[in-house]
């Protein structure tokens, strides 16, 4: 049984150094060696960026792993949600490769979404940046994913910027949901850039929450949240907007927790002998 943690993947080599250290959190939490593999991308970060050692990308890795004679695995699904565009697109990928590579099976753990700790988690950033950066109790805050062709992702989005608000107790105006990009399909609407230059959102103190596991080209201390960010604030400088950035949801301490969890009921359920 060959376990490893996925995610979307990313040239950037911070976004992979997260997912490996995810992957040793998680086979420290649960006795299991669990890989860092991406489904694509990551393998061109050079290896000098990554202590030297390449990153795996699926196809590679499944294909290294059958011609040792392996044909057990189970996926730990490192996104926001598994249910959208990224997670099905990965499903037929691995049955493309039943088909070239010949019989094995794969099973999918629970995702964080499905475990339903995205909101405490992100609640508890935002609570954090409040303090550490000694703003109103209340901010307007904003609620950002990434934005793609899926519906599912952006009603995942609006569900939990509700959640969060409820656990904050702010007022409904207070926590707005945004995407970062994708104004071609109107289920991502608002994005973050609009958001930025409406009513109460555009001046003073406001945090953003972004709805992302890893840092990397989008959610990075220079990546396109902050360029968005920093362009809303230099734009009227009189409003003296200034967007404050929560801590990721990846690296939430919650995330690993209940990764490690949805694996252990995952191998349970397969009879993996593995657990301690």
């Amino acid at each position: 049984m060959i376990v490893a943690l996925i995610d979307n993947g990313s040239l950037e080599p911070a976004a992979h150094r997260n997912l490996r250290a995810v992957a040793t959190a998680l086979s420290r939490a649960t006795g299991v060696t669990v890989h860092a593999v991406s489904w694509k991308h990551s393998d061109r970060i050079p290896d000098a960026q990554l202590d030297d050692t390449p990153a795996w990308t699926l196809a590679p890795f499944v294909r290294s792993l059958l011609a040792l004679g392996q044909r057990e695995f189970v996926f730990v699904p490192f996104f926001i949600s598994a249910q959208g565009a990224i997670g099905s697109s990965l499903r037929r990928e691995l049955e493309s490769l039943q088909r070239e590579a010949g019989a094995f099976e794969f099973s999918f753990t629970d995702g964080i979404a499905a475990r339903g700790v995205i909101a405490d988690i992100v609640a508890e950033r935002i609570r954090a940046i409040i303090a550490s950066k000694t703003l109103p109790s209340n901010p307007p805050v904003i609620v950002v994913d990434h934005g793609g062709p899926s519906p599912a992702s952006a009603t995942l989005r609006n569900q939990l910027a509700a959640q969060i608000r409820e656990r904050l107790g702010f007022a409904p105006a207070l926590v707005m949901a945004a995407s970062m990009e994708g104004d071609d399909h109107a289920h991502n609407r608002p994005l973050l850039a609009e958001v930025l230059a409406s009513p109460g959102f555009d001046r003073g103190p406001v945090v953003i929450a972004p709805l992302f596991l890893s840092p990397g080209r989008h959610a990075g201390p220079d990546g396109d949240l902050a360029q968005i960010a920093r362009a809303a604030e230099s734009r009227i400088p009189s409003h003296a907007l200034r967007c404050h950035f929560t801590e990721l949801v990846g690296t939430h301490p919650l995330s690993v927790l209940t990764l490690a969890d949805a694996l252990r009921t995952t191998l349970s359920s397969l009879h993996a002998p593995i657990l301690p």
